[in-house]
């Protein structure tokens, strides 16, 4: 089963849905969205362009980061942390084409569950 999230279509030039676009998208579906208002929008659209997608993605985090501190609405913060996604699987349509997303995501989730508590997070209890 796929992993569906449910996002409007950003290519609509209404603030009005459709009912295709009131359907949820997986991560696949996303990436095929984000290629046409791409190309729409003559945004980067090359593979020597992913460098700057993913540094886009890093300052959108950054973005989140700064809203979260400030105190900034949900709806602010959750803004921000979609533009990441969107540069992520911008990047992601460049550099790794062939590769399915949601498969990729499944996969990475049950490797992530199959670690140890807290994994990775050792430093949160340095010994004395």
């Amino acid at each position: 089963m796929a992993t569906l999230y449910k996002i409007p279509n950003p290519l609509s030039t209404t603030n009005a849905l459709t009912a295709v676009e009131e359907e949820t998208m997986n991560l696949e579906e996303m990436k095929k969205q984000i290629e046409t208002l791409v190309k729409e929008k003559g945004f980067y659209n090359k593979p020597e362009d992913i460098p700057k997608k993913l540094l886009f993605a890093f300052i959108e985090l950054g973005e989140a980061s700064d809203a979260w501190k400030k105190g900034e609405t949900e709806e602010k913060i959750a803004e921000e942390l979609i533009d990441v996604i969107f540069y992520v699987l911008d990047a992601s349509r460049l550099a790794c084409p062939s590769v399915n997303m949601d498969e990729t995501f499944r996969r990475k989730l049950q490797k992530n569950r199959s670690r140890k508590y807290q994994y990775g997070e050792g430093h949160r209890h340095k010994p004395a």
